[in-house]
């Protein structure tokens, strides 16, 4: 007899269907699985064997193929059981094949026949609204994430038993309901605040510009001066997450495995902070079959590097791409993926390996030669890359033993939000770009036209620091958002001024 049930697989972040032919017919009793499975789906032949035993029905003792097509699509995962077990009983005429074709099915099995949640469940919901399909049918632990996607109906299940009892019109099961807009404004807030940071008002204006035209930004500063303290609030000033953009960043965190504690959508910007040992790989993504790494699990929020210069230099030089490009496209013999990557890189690092270089408080320690070391490893190129340098001074004691407050995320978000309200108008007709910092070369020629004066003033300090054309268009860039956040629909001089100061920090490289 021959079966057919629906399930998918994620290729890049998007859901791809997956027919699952099952035959059985007469002959040696034979377990076979076609179709470009690897070796989690191969392995499935037994988990499946025990799982029907198990539930309380007969396995056939017959040969049985499961084709997975089309044949061409790598197979990948543990979600494959839960159809391929369905597949086989409605073969058997244990269960009714008229159901099938209503539902995308998918879930890992235990061998008592309970069902295990799985990756990816998401992109695999969208897939079954895009296909048609009546609903998907999902392990109970991922249900809430499935039911984000309206107009279908999303099924939580725990035993196979239950599956089939429900296709066989035995069982009846009720969709779970969620109202996502309310879910994401419930999860919509942050345990820490701006005013929480005692002094480096400097630091602080740098990074409401940041958070205002999503521009990088690299603090450089000796230990214990706040860098981290400060890039952890970076989000709290940043926009709130739009619904689209929540569910962007929400299937990438799906595809990793990444949704932990219940959550079903993911409400706040991403705050990544990979640690300084990590490889190109889990940085950039990759594996035979691609998975996002730390710049695509970012989108949509911080990379924060700390200690930058303790990352090993070729880990740092494949950044460039991301920055640039806002997306990641790893190729491999037989596919390529594109996953998306736009964040705001914040980059800390510390003067020289001791961290007290330069400093009134300690002497340093380090030679010239572990200095010179230490800072070839961040190339001219990446730096170029970053459109803010901002050295971090040690707080002074007045300033640590101070009770007074510094102003709050809330009122730091107001002045960005309404910056991001000038870009959003101003790149209504450029979709391709969402805020200053993203700003191509006829966006540049367009809306940052400078007067004599600025002009004058921006030649003379390009010649001065020695900027190279990309840090010509840095400046540009960071001038316009200053504007923006002066309401000032003009670069004007003063703008220009406080953007060179951010670039200063290029032309001493001592570092």
């Amino acid at each position: 007899m021959l079966a057919k049930t629906f399930s998918g697989t994620v290729i890049g972040v998007d859901g791809a269907k997956i027919d699952v032919e099952i035959d059985i017919s007469l002959g040696l009793p034979q377990f076979s699985i076609v179709g470009l499975p690897d070796g989690s789906v191969r392995e499935s032949k037994d988990r499946v064997r025990s799982a029907i035993k198990n539930s309380g029905y007969d396995f056939p003792n017959k040969r049985i193929t499961v084709n997975l097509a089309p044949a061409d699509v790598k197979k990948e995962g543990s979600g494959f059981d839960l159809p391929i077990s369905i597949g086989i009983l409605a073969a058997s005429e244990l269960i009714t094949k008229d159901t099938l074709e209503h539902y995308l099915l998918i879930g890992e099995l235990s061998l008592d026949g309970s069902v295990r949640s799985v990756k990816g469940v998401l992109p695999i919901a969208l897939l079954a609204k895009e296909c048609g399909k009546k609903g998907v049918i999902v392990p109970k632990n991922n249900v809430r994430e499935a039911a984000i996607v309206q107009g279908i109906d999303v099924i939580g299940v725990e035993t196979l038993h239950q599956v089939g009892e429900f296709l066989h019109g035995i069982t009846p099961l009720s969709p779970c309901s969620i109202d996502p807009e309310a879910l994401f404004s419930q999860h919509c807030s942050y345990d820490i605040d701006f005013n929480e940071v005692r002094g480096q008002e400097n630091v602080k204006r740098a990074l409401e510009i940041v958070a205002a035209g999503g521009h990088n930004i690299l603090l450089k500063g000796p230990p214990g001066s706040g860098k981290t303290m400060l890039a952890k609030r970076i989000p709290t000033i940043l926009p709130d997450l739009s619904f689209d953009e929540s569910i962007e960043t929400t299937k990438i965190y799906s595809i990793a495995g990444n949704l932990v504690n219940g959550k079903s959508i993911l409400a706040t910007r991403p705050f990544r902070a990979p640690h300084h040992t990590i490889s190109d790989a889990g940085l950039i993504g990759g594996g035979s079959i691609p998975k996002p790494g730390e710049v695509s699990l970012a989108h949509n929020g911080i990379l924060f590097l700390d200690e930058m210069l303790e990352f090993k230099k070729h880990v740092l030089e494949v950044l460039r791409q991301p920055m640039e490009d806002g997306k990641v496209t790893i190729a491999r013999a037989n596919v390529q993926l594109t996953f998306s990557s736009r964040f705001i890189l914040v980059a800390a690092l510390n003067p020289c390996p001791c961290g007290y270089l330069g400093s009134n408080q300690r002497d340093c320690s380090c030679t010239p030669t572990q200095i010179n070391r230490y800072e070839s490893k961040l190339s001219g190129p990446l730096l170029d890359r970053i459109d803010l340098h901002l050295e971090v001074s040690a707080l002074p004691f007045e300033e640590m033993s101070s009770k007074r407050s510094g102003e709050s995320s809330e009122s730091i978000k107001k002045r960005v939000v309404a910056a991001r309200k000038i870009q959003v108008e101003r790149f209504a007709k450029h979709p391709a770009v969402f805020n200053n910092g993203q700003m191509g070369t006829k966006e540049l020629e367009k809306f940052c036209v400078l007067g004599k004066e600025s002009m004058k003033l921006l030649e003379h300090s390009v010649k001065r620091l020695g900027l190279s054309a990309r840090g010509y268009t840095r400046i540009l860039k960071i001038g316009r958002t200053i504007a923006d956040l002066d309401n000032s629909k003009n670069i004007q001089n003063k703008h220009i001024a406080e953007a060179v100061q951010y670039r200063r920090m290029h032309k001493k490289r001592s570092f």
